[in-house]
């Protein structure tokens, strides 16, 4: 039975898999997203949000160097250590939790194996709200564009056939009183 047993093993070793959840979160942190199997990318989301949550309880310089420790013996990279608490963290500091995202992807064709995409919230370009696509307000272009341009052509260039009309009729009433 496995009463109160919520930690998925992987199939490995506890050394093993502390090994394979620190590689794993140090990819994620350095590419801010990586595919992996559906089970390990479960296990890596819990492993690497409480490390992204201690970047952001920041009070004092104790509390700094004291977290910046604790990341660093759970990650042994400092390269994602830092990327973690210079690029990552003030993104994140605004967000409750929740910063991962995990995709399903499909089947894996060698051994059948669920395969995600597990990545980083804040640094996702397509759902992101704060892209720079949205920033510098380009317009949706469609096959059929031109259309209302060719429409407002139109009235101006019948507005403009009017007036002239108008004018000559003016003209000719004023030139009967006479």
């Amino acid at each position: 039975m496995r009463h109160g047993d919520k930690i998925n093993n992987l199939g490995r070793t506890a050394s093993h898999r502390k090994a394979l959840l620190s590689n794993l979160a140090n990819a994620l942190l350095v590419n801010k997203r990586i595919v992996t199997t559906l089970a390990k990318a479960k296990a890596l989301r819990v492993y690497v949000e409480p490390l992204i949550t201690k970047t952001k309880k920041n009070e004092s310089k104790e509390q700094i160097s004291h977290n910046h420790r604790l990341v660093f013996s759970a990650l042994n990279n400092k390269e994602a250590v830092k990327e973690l608490f210079t690029v990552i963290a003030p993104k994140v500091a605004g967000r409750p939790g929740g910063y991962t995202r995990i995709i399903k992807l499909g089947k894996r064709v060698g051994d059948n194996a669920e395969t995600a995409l597990i990545e980083l919230v804040d640094f996702n370009e397509v759902y992101g709200k704060g892209t720079e696509k949205a920033a510098a307000g380009t317009t949706r272009r469609t096959r059929r564009a031109g259309g209302a341009k060719k429409k407002a052509e139109a009235k101006e260039e019948t507005a403009a056939d009017v007036k002239p009309e108008a004018s000559a009729t003016e003209a000719a009433e004023e030139a009967k009183p006479e």
